[in-house]
């Protein structure tokens, strides 16, 4: 099974996937979009699309997997964010892959055996994981491989309904 995991945001978008086969996993690829705060919405949005869209006819993954959004005190940023995750789900439907979501309290219990753990927990514990030289840098690109770790790691049942 080959999964995108994404940590979606207009500022920094994270991404990560990897593949599960014979109950190991391995990092494929990491990294992260940037855009300017200055850039307009829409072009910030497509940057996003883009990128996904590119992933995934690269890698032809099996699913995308998104963290659901936290909303805090600031309803611009969880706006932000919901937006990014729109355009996130539109580039995976329109090559016809599954997507799913998850809480970030499972993701963190699923990686780090905790529901509260922080950042560089989730860091070092995706490197222990993955077996890489080095925790992924930044940390929404650690997010993004946690979240794919995650639907890895779920009983085939729940990888289906999300």
């Amino acid at each position: 099974m080959k999964v995108v995991g994404i940590d979606p945001g207009t500022a920094a978008c994270g991404y990560g996937i990897v593949h599960g086969s014979a109950g190991r996993l391995r990092a494929i690829a990491h990294g992260w979009w940037q855009t300017a705060a200055d850039e307009r919405i829409e072009l910030r949005l497509k940057t996003i699309y883009e990128g996904v869209a590119g992933l995934i006819a690269e890698h032809e993954p099996d699913a995308v997997v998104l963290e659901e959004s936290f909303v805090g005190a600031d309803a611009r940023i969880a706006l932000s964010v919901g937006q990014a995750r729109g355009a996130v789900l539109v580039a995976a439907a329109n090559a016809g892959v599954f997507c799913a979501e998850y809480a970030p309290a499972r993701v963190k219990q699923s990686v780090c055996g905790y529901g509260r753990a922080d950042k560089h927990q989730v860091q070092r514990m995706v490197k222990m994981i993955l077996a890489l030289p080095e925790p992924p840098r930044p940390s929404h690109a650690a997010d993004a491989l946690a979240v794919a770790i995650c639907h890895a790691l779920a009983p085939p049942l729940l990888r289906v309904a999300g």
